[in-house]
């Protein structure tokens, strides 16, 4: 088998596909596409996020200091497709997309997605200038899920949700579980 050399900002891998919501502290929102991010801590609970300047939420963020990340699902692949190739400088992404914003728990500017069933509160601790994007780096203060996906002894069951990824320039619902943390090494009966 053999191999070729790509540049990595080819984007071959495959990333979420989370929608940002955000605010000004004028009461202005909007929705962000956005597939560079990920976890970097879990105590303290802490995720990234990497936006381009020119992007319209880019001053939201930098004046309150604050998003929520909403996990997407296979319902939401246009809305979230939408949300990533307009601007909100130029149509109310909420309406268009008939998305509904919520309350967050500890935020005081950013709403969540309602629709989403995981909205992810994070307050912004350092900006760090990387090139194309700048990279928000934030504590999780507050996660959100729906009750839908809570089972009778009260667990979340982030699988049935059908999430999102994007890959490669689609958007690819994830598929079959393969296995369980630690399966490798368990003892079989």
């Amino acid at each position: 088998m053999g191999k070729q050399v790509w540049k990595p900002g080819n984007m071959l891998y495959p990333l979420p596909a989370v929608m940002v919501s955000c605010a000004d502290k004028s009461g202005k929102t909007n929705i962000l596409t956005i597939a560079w991010t990920g976890t970097v801590c879990s105590d303290p609970a802490m995720l990234y996020i990497s936006v381009r300047p020119s992007r319209y939420s880019y001053d939201m963020i930098k004046e309150t200091g604050e998003f929520v990340v909403n996990l997407t699902t296979e319902e939401l692949a246009e809305a979230t497709d939408y949300c990533g190739v307009k601007s909100g400088r130029d149509v109310d992404k909420w309406k268009e997309m008939k998305l509904t914003p919520g309350q967050a728990d500890k935020l005081n500017f950013a709403p969540i997605i309602m629709e989403s069933p995981v909205n992810i509160e994070c307050r912004v601790v350092d900006v760090k200038p990387l090139g194309t994007h700048d990279m928000f780096l934030a504590e999780v203060v507050s996660v959100q899920v729906s009750d839908e996906y809570m089972n009778e002894n009260n667990k979340f069951e982030l699988n049935k949700t059908g999430l999102l990824a994007y890959s490669h320039g689609e958007y690819m619902g994830l598929g079959k579980s393969l296995g369980t943390f630690g399966h490798t090494i368990r003892k079989k009966k």
